[in-house]
């Protein structure tokens, strides 16, 4: 048997790792096909075996992270286990920050490719088994993925700031004073609210959010 060349020794998915650390590291900046290539101590040759471009990469890596927010165990329940994909893509999103954005555009530029139909397919196919109608099948799934994509982007967002050194408790404590501040003949809905943001859970207000709009779907199915 002739012996194996380095691209053919060189896995996709050893490929799409490392990509994933690097995004994870520095995000989309910091990963190029020079810093793959000396993350995985091989030449560009070796990895355009596998992968044509950064574009391709970058769905790959996207997909990879995806497949694993989308197993959920088979519970019987719909509800549950579309509660189950929303805290799994609430918590991938939040464990890689450059995920939301690398979503938003699969969704927006190229809703046919691999993340956009399968995150539908592991939603919608639950959405429809909670008796909704079929002529709102598409509607009641799109409410829900760009509910969890707009809140766990948000999240991930205030994620990155608390990053930056800011202490969590401290931020909506902040928050919380500036609001109680607030003109009441003008926001009085805002002071009303700024004691709920010291202490919330970002999971536990996600879920809720999530319940919400089953609540809405189901409130429109016959029986």
């Amino acid at each position: 048997m002739a012996p194996r060349t380095r691209a053919e020794a060189l896995s996709r998915d050893r490929i799409v790792e490392a990509a994933i650390e690097l995004l994870d590291a520095d995000g989309e900046r910091g990963l190029t096909f020079k810093t793959l290539t000396e993350r995985l101590a091989t030449g560009s040759g070796a990895i355009y075996w596998h992968v044509p471009n950064k574009n391709a990469l970058l769905a790959d890596a996207t997909a990879s992270v995806i497949a694993g927010a989308l197993t959920v165990q088979d519970t019987g329940s719909p509800r549950d286990e579309i509660r189950a994909i929303a805290l799994g893509l609430f918590e991938a999103i939040d464990r890689h920050p450059w995920l939301s954005a690398q979503l938003a555009v699969q969704l927006s530029r190229s809703p046919w490719g691999s993340a956009t139909p399968r995150i539908f397919e592991s939603i919608g196919r639950r959405v429809s088994a909670l008796g909704v109608p079929e002529a709102t099948w598409f509607t009641a799934t799109s409410a829900l993925t760009h509910y969890i994509f707009g809140a766990a982007g948000q999240n991930a967002a205030n994620a990155r700031v608390l990053d930056g050194g800011v202490d969590r408790a401290e931020f909506l404590h902040a928050a919380a004073n500036a609001w109680e501040e607030l003109d009441s003949g003008e926001f009085p809905f805002m002071k009303s609210i700024a004691g709920q943001v010291r202490e919330h859970d970002d999971r536990e207000q996600f879920l809720t959010g999530v319940d919400l709009i089953l609540t809405g779907i189901t409130a429109r199915s016959p029986g």
